[in-house]
């Protein structure tokens, strides 16, 4: 997490709150699921403060859509990375990656696709603050 800059910790925390609101908007949500969430909100740093910062309840947190393709791939990208922070990808947390990329609209193998890309540019040596753009491009220009 020390490697990410301020900017980044935004976006994963945005994301993470906005997954977060989707799972508590279901009527019913599976406890393994809940442990992931968990699991995310540490690895991203989510603190008393980032809770108080929402100013409110969070049942009351809304879920949003992404809405453009970019949007989408973005939103799954940063649910991937979370999961890839601790370098430990557990059977759950891909299954409730792939239910949110088909839940938004992206084909659920996007996800396989993400956690390559990122895999491979780690080892490729890209910098952590190149790291997203390099992978949304990638992952651009070899979905269609």
């Amino acid at each position: 997490m020390d490697r990410l800059t301020e900017i980044e910790k935004a976006d994963l925390k945005n994301d993470y709150f906005n997954l977060l609101a989707l799972f508590i908007g279901s009527p019913m949500v599976d406890s393994r699921y809940v442990r992931c969430l968990i699991k995310w909100g540490l690895q991203v740093g989510i603190s008393s403060d980032d809770m108080v910062k929402l100013g409110k309840d969070i049942t009351l947190l809304t879920y949003s859509a992404p809405k453009t393709a970019d949007e989408k791939l973005k939103s799954v990208y940063h649910l991937v990375y979370m999961i890839y922070l601790d370098k430990v990808i557990e059977d759950v947390e891909l299954e409730v990656a792939m239910i949110y990329a088909e839940k938004i609209g992206l084909n659920k193998n996007v996800v396989a696709k993400l956690f390559q890309s990122i895999a491979t540019a780690f080892a490729d040596g890209i910098q952590p603050e190149m790291l997203e753009k390099e992978v949304l491009d990638f992952m651009n220009s070899n979905m269609a």
